[in-house]
């Protein structure tokens, strides 16, 4: 599956987890906010029952929007059926995750191999 765009690399991995990576380390702008959850939207939709692990290894930096971005990515995936995971969140953007007390509502793992075991 290839998400056509360069905002978002997706890769299926063998256990069955579509993983998506981000291709701006910054992700505040708000069309490229809009852009980057209109393309995850595609990927979930695409799912019968989705499996999504989001990377944030190339991510250095996240906005409020970008992080209401991700709830509606969430409530999206969940009304499929489906799970969301997150990983490699560097220490300053996980800050923002911890204050907000959305690390609550995400699966937050410190790598793509540990967020995809047991998925």
């Amino acid at each position: 599956m290839s998400a056509g765009t360069a905002r978002i690399n997706v890769r299926n991995r063998d256990s069955g987890v579509v993983q998506v990576g981000f291709a701006e380390k910054r992700i505040a702008d708000a069309l490229m906010i809009q852009q980057i959850g209109d393309e995850i939207g595609k990927v979930v939709d695409g799912e019968q029952k989705p499996r999504l692990l989001l990377s944030f290894r190339n991510v250095d930096f996240l906005s409020s929007a970008a992080l209401s971005m991700l709830i509606g990515v969430n409530t999206r995936v969940k009304a499929k059926g489906g799970k969301l995971r997150l990983a490699e969140i560097k220490p300053d953007i996980y800050q923002m995750f911890k204050i907000t007390k959305l690390h609550s509502l995400f699966e937050i793992f410190d790598t793509v191999e540990e967020a995809t075991k047991g998925f």
